[in-house]
């Protein structure tokens, strides 16, 4: 898992030597300073090292030490106050709000917009097709060989392989998770009933990993194995990854113009209606989601209130172009005004930071 992260990040700093700052705001500019503090989600952890090195860059009075626990593990630290910002690929429930001081106490905004890809390790098979029903047998344990007819139906021309499927899922709360499996209780009856959709679940069958990076690893040192990672951790790591079947019966791998598409489908997106799942298009990528920040509405300190809401003003505008080499779509119009918008609810003295 170490190794892997590693990779992750040798490579997004890599992409920074080719970077330039020009989108950031001048460094001159008042952005207020402080060291800030966030933890959360892995989803987005490549974008976030990449986009919080080069804003430091450029403003060396803000620095941004983040953190990639998961999405469960960072709302906790939010909610215990550990953290200047959370970090979630799925929004707060409502007994998560309630127990990090209530809905008036913190804003959720959508940062960055991903798809969750199918990773797997099969020797010889370069394209492997699935599907909705497919995948949800072959994490609820009924298939168990990659022969299973269910499988070598819908991989017509290719040898599947009489071998056992390893499957891979996250060991920690995720946001990630809750992604696949919002997917999966879509196309599957006994899935939503059985498991359920949610950011931990009771896992029918596998073995858990980490972190993106720690299903990314096991996925790719385990032939046989399956799992599911954010596309940036299987594109920088050369692993394989399966074409799904997408509600217009098209099978499409993960990419940022399926996320995209996907996105283009849910025109009022807000932290209770969120979902971009099996939503339809020819292009459109089915497992694919926001990555939402989680701030507090009023910050004691200005120096530091102004910095979080500067900060998290550009990721969301200029700062969304350094996403897209990366494997992340740039946030939809809409999505970036209610970003803007929430962002405006932050006080400091009971002043907000942006008029």
């Amino acid at each position: 898992m170490v190794e892997m992260r590693a990779l992750v990040l040798l490579i997004a700093f890599a992409v920074l030597a080719t970077a330039c700052g020009g989108s950031a705001p001048a460094s001159s500019a008042d952005v207020g300073q402080g060291s800030l503090t966030g933890a959360g989600a892995t989803f987005p952890e490549p974008f976030y090292t990449k986009a919080f090195y080069l804003y430091s860059q450029n403003h060396p009075q803000v620095t941004v030490n983040y953190q990639a626990v998961g999405s469960g593990a960072g709302i906790q630290q939010f909610t215990k106050g550990t953290v200047d910002f959370g970090a979630s690929d799925v929004p707060m429930l409502a007994a998560e709000i309630t127990a990090a001081g209530g809905p008036d106490s913190l804003l959720q905004i959508p940062a960055t917009l991903g798809a969750v890809a199918v990773a797997y390790n099969l020797s010889g098979i370069s394209k492997l097709q699935l599907d909705g029903s497919a995948l949800a047998g072959i994490f609820l344990g009924r298939i168990q060989k990659w022969n299973d007819p269910a499988l070598t139906a819908l991989n017509a021309g290719s040898t599947l392989p009489n071998t056992s499927i390893t499957v891979v899922h996250r060991s920690d709360g995720s946001g990630t998770t809750y992604h696949f499996t919002d997917y999966l209780g879509k196309l599957s009856d006994e899935w939503k009933s059985r498991v359920g959709v949610a950011k931990s679940v009771q896992w029918p069958a596998g073995i858990g990993g980490k972190g993106n990076d720690g299903v990314a690893q096991a996925v790719k040192q385990t032939e046989g194995a399956i799992g599911y990672v954010e596309l940036a951790y299987v594109v920088q790591t050369g692993m394989h990854q399966a074409f799904l079947r997408n509600k217009n019966g098209k099978f499409v791998q993960a990419s940022v113009a399926g996320a995209t598409a996907a996105a283009a489908q849910n025109t009022e997106v807000s932290p209770t209606n969120f979902s971009i799942t099996d939503e339809p298009g020819d292009t459109t990528y089915p497992i694919a989601g926001f990555s939402w920040i989680i701030v507090r509405t009023s910050i004691s300190d200005q120096a530091k209130a102004k910095a979080v809401v500067l900060l998290f003003r550009w990721l969301v505008t200029d700062g969304q172009t350094y996403g897209k080499e990366l494997e992340y779509a740039p946030l939809p119009k809409s999505v970036q005004d209610l970003a803007l918008t929430n962002l405006k609810h932050v006080t400091s003295g009971g002043i907000p930071v942006l008029t």
